[in-house]
């Protein structure tokens, strides 16, 4: 009934409207006269108002040309084993009590301390996204929550073939992850510039919502540049086009029939699409997409501050004429901002001569300057402004994008690893080799852990992911990797999956 009432009174007030415009005035009853005003004889319609014709676009064109492009794909993700309480594997250890399948207050509680009491290993998880081919020889993006942790990747063409794709690499900060299918002269889309996108323009978004596999939805550019937690690396475009579980990792086209962006994320309170939606530019996603094909992994610029927004507050106390730039409210002690001479306190207003409006502008821009390049930065200090010279670091990313199947649990061995950094090696004693991030399928089921270090694989050295992806092609029925965990190296042979 409410939503009645809600539908029938704007139609009321359309109906009332309608009518006073079209009564004349000369027909009303004059208050305080002696007498009515005679009716005059009935006018004639209005003519309608003039106006620019609209029309709605027709995308139906761009669907089938570009649709065959973008294709399904299906994840199974092996889960890790629980213990009694429902954690997983690698939930912290609690002195033992958990192993208990009574729980850690029963009476019998003490006769199952220490012992490594699972419940039954849980069934594979299945999961499906989207993806869009860049290249005729199998080439394909997509986002990395899409295939992290899956130990199987299936890609399926609308035409309904199907291929096992391996995955080329994968980065977390940037939500990109790029497959590789055996197949050729596959139909590819086009890529156009996100930096030419206008607030307000349509497009167009292709992917598979709830396994619908190849359904289309369109709507407007909201805004861009949106900072999202956890995502300070990208500055999103903003749209209402309707995005649902499954259109990850599809892509965003223009009116132009250009792909401008990769769906990502929602922001919602039921879990569902509520109207607000967000895409990863194609400028920052084919940068990524590059970098994991030449080198396995992505490289990014870092200045060695930590930043805040600037209030209006804070732009009074440092005379600011506008709440403008990112503030340093620390400075990483031997960073490339300390040697530049940068403090806290100083607000940076520009970086190679362009203007932050907002501190979430810096993080990107940075980020997407290669390290060891020297950058102009602006600051404000004392009242005045100020160039200073720094001379970028590189941004270590301790979760890695690193070549598949070495990645995200995936791939022959099931290991999520990244390389050892310089501290890391001096602590564990080691030169080279790679820290076991996640293990799970074949590598898990030998006895790897979370924590250990792959030192050689089959007696040859390994320091990067491509090194182990090697070993792994190469090998025949298992690999032997030495692991080194705590004090005590051992082999630990593995079956090739």
């Amino acid at each position: 009934m409410k939503l009645l009432n809600l539908i029938r009174k704007p139609l009321i007030a359309a109906i009332l409207g309608a009518a006073a415009i079209a009564v004349p005035v000369s027909a009303l009853y004059i208050a305080g006269a002696t007498r009515a005003v005679a009716t005059p004889a009935a006018p004639a319609p209005a003519a309608p108002m003039a106006g620019p014709a609209t029309a709605l676009p027709d995308f139906s064109t761009m669907v089938q040309r570009y649709g065959p492009a973008v294709v399904n794909i299906s994840v199974v993700t092996k889960t890790a084993a629980m213990n009694s309480q429902g954690d997983d594997e690698d939930s912290p250890d609690n002195g033992g009590n958990d192993n208990n399948p009574f729980g850690p207050n029963s009476p019998f509680a003490p006769f199952f301390r220490g012992l490594p009491f699972q419940l039954p290993q849980p069934g594979p998880m299945h999961g499906e996204g989207s993806g869009f081919i860049v290249r005729a020889d199998g080439v394909i993006m997509t986002n990395a929550h899409v295939v992290d942790g899956a130990s199987e990747v299936t890609v399926r063409l609308t035409d309904r073939r199907e291929y096992t794709a391996k995955v080329i690499g994968v980065d977390k900060r940037s939500d990109i992850a790029v497959l590789k299918i055996a197949a050729k002269d596959l139909p590819t889309v086009r890529i156009g510039d996100s930096r030419e996108l206008k607030v307000g323009e349509w497009v167009l978004a292709i992917g598979a919502p709830f396994g619908f596999e190849n359904s289309a939805t369109a709507g407007i550019v909201s805004a861009k540049g949106r900072t999202l937690p956890d995502s300070g690396y990208v500055p999103f475009i903003q749209t209402d086009v309707p995005i649902n579980p499954g259109n990850s990792g599809g892509p965003l086209f223009n009116m132009r029939g250009e792909v401008v962006g990769i769906n990502s994320q929602i922001y919602s309170r039921s879990g569902g699409y509520m109207g607000v939606s967000f895409a990863i530019p194609i400028d920052v996603a084919m940068q990524v997409s590059e970098q994991l094909q030449a080198t396995g992994h992505v490289s990014r610029g870092k200045i060695g501050v930590v930043i805040q927004s600037v209030t209006q507050g804070l732009a009074d106390s440092f005379g600011l004429p506008q709440p403008e730039g990112a503030l340093v409210s620390s400075v990483e002690k031997g960073g490339p901002a300390e040697h530049a001479g940068v403090e806290a306190g100083d607000v940076i207003l520009k970086i190679n001569g362009q203007a932050l409006k907002d501190s979430s502008e810096l993080p990107v821009a940075v980020a997407s300057i290669s390290p060891g390049t020297d950058v102009a930065l602006t600051i404000w200090r004392n009242h005045s402004a100020r160039d200073v010279t720094v001379k970028l670091g590189a941004l270590e990313d301790k979760r890695t994008a690193s070549n598949a199947p070495a990645h995200a649990g995936g791939g022959k061995l099931g290991l999520a690893v990244r390389p050892l950094t310089s501290d890391e090696q001096r602590q564990a004693n080691v030169r080279g080799g790679l820290l076991v991030e996640r293990a799970s399928g074949p590598a898990a089921e030998a006895g790897i852990q979370q924590g250990d270090v792959v030192l050689a694989a089959n007696g040859a050295p390994v320091t990067s992911a491509n090194d182990l992806t090697s070993a792994v092609e190469k090998s025949k029925g298992h690999i032997a990797l030495l692991i080194q965990r705590g004090e005590t190296r051992l082999f630990v042979p593995v079956r090739v999956g």
